[in-house]
């Protein structure tokens, strides 16, 4: 059996109205918000007494989604430097197609992303760069040039 499709990549945060001003502003929609807890969240996460905020984002095409969780029990556990560098075991980014990656850069800056390395050019096919969202998220931006 193959599997159908990737419904989302799920990043637990701190400030979760932080996180989602961010991606909005990459131009994400935010679908809905919720709190779930009880005995469903107990065993699909295997902790005990959970109560989570969620709020699920998805980009326009509506192929791709973002879940974004913030812990309220038990209390999240902070794994380390927020501005880990990109080679860390673990997950390495989430990457997003933009239109203007100039653009994207500094509408993200206003909430407190900044460039990991330099905005580079691959061949005459991309520009691409990474940038530090919140919580220390690594976003990837990629503007296809041809």
């Amino acid at each position: 059996m193959a599997i159908q499709r990737m419904d989302n990549v799920g990043i637990v945060v701190e400030d979760l109205d932080a996180a989602i001003a961010f991606f909005v502003e990459l131009g994400m929609e935010l679908e809905g918000r919720t709190e779930v807890e009880g005995r469903f969240a107990d065993q699909c996460t295997g902790l005990d007494g959970v109560r989570c905020d969620i709020a699920m984002l998805r980009t326009p095409d509506g192929h791709s989604r973002l879940e974004l969780a913030k812990y309220r029990s038990p209390a999240a556990i902070d794994a380390g430097p927020r501005d880990r560098p990109h080679n860390t075991l673990g997950t390495h980014r989430v990457m997003f197609a933009v239109d203007d990656i100039e653009d994207t850069v500094h509408r993200l800056r206003a909430h407190g992303a900044g460039l990991v390395g330099t905005l580079a050019q691959y061949e005459d096919s991309y520009r691409l760069c990474y940038v530090r969202g919140p919580e220390g998220i690594i976003v990837g931006l990629a503007e296809q040039l041809s």
